[in-house]
């Protein structure tokens, strides 16, 4: 095994006599609209991060006792097939069963993937100066699930703003593997991770653990998606601790980083740098109207924040 289990750590990694065998699980636990398509996605990104590319997929899917109909898991499958067909994955196996104790639908999805051994990317490549680069922004994944989840929010903020919010998921969407495949093809990368759960701040924590280094990030740097500004302050929520897939953190040299930059642009993806690698002494810092303080660290994601607080 070349990559084992680890905070930062995306997928572990397996070595053939070839190339790697990357692996990853991750399940999804809220009843979104869209489950079988979100599993696909979330656990593509994470083998992307490591520079691999997503081959096969499985699926394990456990459904509720007594509201389950043959409808509902025919939209799920479907859900799944688009999103492996999208990406270019197979759909090779999985189980499915009806479970007592339910009250919605979980997808805990499997995928594997390949990488060539000279382009594997591993936190431990991560060095002090290197430049910490920010794809599309903050938070689409966190913006996207409240909206398509708490439907009485369109009282609150009007029905147009919660359609573009619920738009969010698809366009710019939650899928990082186009953003990790061009940033690993143009130039040279230290580190790729996926911020999910927990949100920027926790992705940050995550990889500055996983590489054994500090960081110095900047708060005006960081792009705050105008739908996730709106809803954050409307809710009481932090966009840094809002899940936060469908950006990707990128650790490279500070001589790549234009270069990498700009080769993402040029696809549509918005990209720019956040902040900077530092020894691991310096501690995980953000800047804010040019003072510092720590990096706050967020013990839940602020999704779950948000549903207990509104469930109670």
């Amino acid at each position: 095994m070349v990559v084992r289990p680890g905070i930062g750590r995306d997928a572990t990694v397996i070595s053939f006599p070839d190339r790697y065998l990357v692996a990853k699980t991750d399940p999804i636990t809220f009843a979104t609209d869209q489950i079988g398509w979100y599993a696909v996605q979330v656990n593509a990104n994470d083998i992307a991060a490591m520079g691999g590319t997503p081959r096969w997929f499985l699926a394990t899917l456990l459904l509720p006792a007594g509201k389950t109909g043959v409808a509902e898991v025919e939209t799920i499958f479907a859900q799944i097939a688009a999103a492996c067909q999208e990406l270019g994955v197979v759909l090779c196996g999985g189980h499915t069963e009806i479970t007592y104790g339910l009250d919605r639908p979980v997808v805990v999805g499997q995928m594997l993937g390949e990488v060539e051994k000279e382009k594997l990317v591993v936190p431990e490549q991560t060095c002090p100066g290197d430049d910490i680069i920010l794809t599309k922004g903050i938070a689409i994944e966190g913006t996207a699930l409240i909206a398509r989840e708490k439907k009485s929010l369109s009282e609150l903020l009007g029905e147009d703003f919660i359609k573009q919010c619920r738009s969010l998921l698809k366009a710019p969407g939650i899928s990082v593997v186009r953003d990790a495949q061009i940033a690993n093809r143009t130039g040279m990368v230290h580190a790729m991770h996926d911020p999910t759960e927990g949100g920027l701040a926790t992705g940050l924590y995550e990889l500055a653990t996983a590489a054994g280094v500090g960081m110095m990030v900047e708060m005006e740097r960081i792009f705050i998606l105008p739908e996730t500004a709106v809803l954050c302050q409307k809710l009481r929520l932090n966009p840094l601790g809002l899940i936060a897939s469908g950006a990707l953190l990128i650790a490279a040299p500070e001589r790549e980083a234009a270069k990498i930059i700009a080769a993402l642009q040029a696809e549509g993806i918005p990209a720019s740098v956040i902040g900077k690698i530092q020894v691991k002494e310096k501690g995980v810092k953000l800047v804010r109207q040019g003072k510092e303080e720590d990096l706050a660290i967020f013990d839940r994601d602020e999704v779950a924040r948000f549903f207990e607080r509104n469930e109670s």
